[in-house]
Formats: structure tokens, sequence, C-alpha cells
């Protein structure tokens, strides 16, 4: 029977398999940080990375939902079901990301806070057992969850300890090994793989590996999901964590190589449409106006009105005039019109991050 011990684990994860996966990941990794952090307005590259991950993240709960319900849901539109809890997790996403940045520091309060927001509860850490772990085949019970809460208390003061301190093993490692004991804690009665995920990537930009918060491994881990449980596995049974490490150093790297594809398509689309733009009007045209544009992939005339700081009428025409040129689509979603940027959305749909 396995028994969840403190951290730092008593392993040499400087295997040679781990040692050359590292140099490949940090290589993409750092690749992908240095693309983002030369692009003028990152806040679209950061919602569309969100939007996705949050669709993803959930999928793998499964939470489905497609992009044109989380699209109205976000324009206005009375969040409902599956559109309601994957907003809620983008929300949460943002929460961390904002808490880090200011804090420097990632506390089980703030992993606390990150949870209550995707599930919209309150309940907090766990006081009774959580779920079981069973073998899909003979449905024996294979791992069971620490059950007492002081236990459990005492495993995320650890484990907090854990991700703030500096020490001699490599972040990147650190990141799977944090994965593996918030996942073995569950400390939560709900929530806790969505959570456990939004960690990973406040953690990378805890440490400095990412300025914003554009790489998430839900849609690797949705592909690869039975060698994910595997693995994890793996380390109660058998102590093998050089499998499980390998796993999420290489699902580190396929996602930063491909979100790093994505940004670049984003960027060459934005820069042809602003350049349309400027072309065909250029009465109109304004580097608030494009920023206003691309902040999300839909905008509304009381953004337009706020952003450049003119009349309703003035945005609405501008609008229209967008539209006209077969910018913008626009669609009625509630009681207010809402402007689609058509072209940026549909690459967010296709994007494989």
């Amino acid at each position: 029977m396995f028994t969840i011990q403190k951290l730092p684990p008593n392993q040499n994860f400087d295997t040679t398999n781990i040692l050359k996966q590292l140099a490949k990941t940090h290589k993409a990794l750092a690749e992908l940080k240095g693309f983002s952090d030369v692009i003028p307005n990152k806040n679209i590259l950061v919602n569309a990375a969100m939007i996705n991950e949050a669709k993803n993240s959930s999928e793998i709960e499964n939470i489905i939902t497609t992009h044109d319900e989380l699209y109205k849901a976000m324009s206005g539109a009375k969040e409902t079901g599956p559109s309601k809890e994957v907003i809620n997790y983008r929300t949460a996403l943002w929460r961390g990301y904002e808490g880090v940045k200011a804090n420097g520091f990632l506390s089980v309060n703030m992993i606390v806070e990150i949870q209550s927001i995707i599930e919209d509860s309150n309940a907090g850490i766990r006081k009774v057992p959580g779920t079981v772990l069973r073998n899909d085949k003979t449905k024996e019970v294979v791992f069971t969850p620490p059950e007492d809460y002081q236990e459990i208390i005492d495993l995320l003061r650890n484990l907090e300890l854990y991700i703030n301190d500096s020490n001699d093993i490599d972040e990147l490692v650190k990141l799977a090994v944090i994965h593996f004991q918030f996942e073995t804690i569950h400390p939560f009665y709900d929530g806790n793989g969505r959570t456990g995920r939004v960690i990973n990537v406040l953690y990378l930009i805890l440490k400095g590996l990412l300025d914003s918060p554009i790489l998430y491994l839900s849609k690797y881990i949705n592909r690869n999901k039975s060698e994910y449980y595997q693995y994890l596995q793996g380390i109660r049974e058998d102590d093998n964590w050089e499998s499980f490490i390998l796993y999420m150093l290489k699902a580190i790297e396929e996602t930063s190589i491909n979100t790093l594809t994505v940004l670049k398509n984003m960027v060459q689309l934005i820069e042809e449409i602003k350049e349309n733009i400027k072309s065909d009007l250029p009465k109109i045209y304004s580097r608030e106006l494009i920023d206003v544009l691309f902040h999300e992939f839909y905008t509304k005339i009381s953004y337009v009105e706020k952003g450049l700081g003119v009349t309703r009428k003035t945005a609405s025409s501008y609008l229209s005039a967008l539209e006209e040129k077969g910018f913008l689509t626009s669609e009625m979603v509630g009681r207010e019109k809402i402007f689609l940027n058509y072209q940026l959305f549909e690459l967010i749909k296709r994007a494989d991050f």
C-alpha cells in the first residue's frame, strides 16, 4: 500500500534519459519565452491560450463545450452548464497569474482560492475521504488519497515550501514532482485535476521560465491520457519517477513547439489585418483601435467607445465600417450586438495548443 511522503523525494533525478530530455525541453521553452517577450500586444495571445486551455482542461474531466458556446458566454450571454464551468476555469487562471505576479509566491491559500473559483464553491479542503482509484478491470482499489484532514493540511504546507524554495533540482523536474504530489494529495472534494493544471503554468511563471501564461499541457494529456495515469500510478507502485518525469518533460517540449507555431501564425495574421485596415480604412485607423480589436477575438461598441475615448455613435460607425469591409462579423448575443474578429477566431479554434 502506497503511503504519500513529504517532499523532497529521496531520489536521484540526474539519469541519462532525464538529462537528455531536459536539454531539449529547456530549449523549446526558452524559444517560446523569447518570442512571447518581444510581442507588443500580448493580450490576445494570453487570452487565446487561456481559452483553449480552459476548454481542453475541462474536457479531461468530461466537461465538453465548443469554442462558439464559449465565445457567446464570454461576450455576455447567460453562462450555463459546461460553458459556465469553462469560464470559471479561465477566471481562475487569471486570478492565479495576477496573484503570483504580485506576490512572487504561490501559497496554499492561493491554491484554495483558485479551486473555489473553478468549482464556484467555498467547500475548501476536504474533511472526508476522497475518491479512491480503482483498477479498471478488477475494480480493486489501487490508491486511496490521504483521509485525515490534518495530514492533508501538513502535506499541503510541505508542498508550499517545496514550490517556493530554491534547491539543486532542475525547475522542470520539480514541476513534475509538484504535479504528482498535488494530484496524490487530492486535497479537494472536486476540481483537483483542473487546479493541478493551473499550478503547472503558475509555477513556470513563478520561476521565470515564462512571463505570460501561454503554455498549458491539457491537450497533450488529453491525447496521452492512459500513459499519464499509468505513469502516476507507476510512482505509487514501483517508485518509478523517471517515466513520469520524462512524460512531463516531453509534454512541455511538444506543447512549447506547438504553442510557438500558433503564436507566430497569430502575429502574422494580426499584422496582415492591421495593414489591411490601414489601407482600406485610413480615416479610422489608429494604433488604439487595433489594440481594442485584438484584446479579445470579439469586441463591442462600448469597448471601442472607452478604448478610443469617442462617442457611442462614432464607435458604432467604426465597427460598421470594419464589418462592411469584411474585417468583422456581427450578431446579437442576448440584447447586445457583438462584433467577432472571425479570422482570428477561426485560427484559435484550429490551434494545436
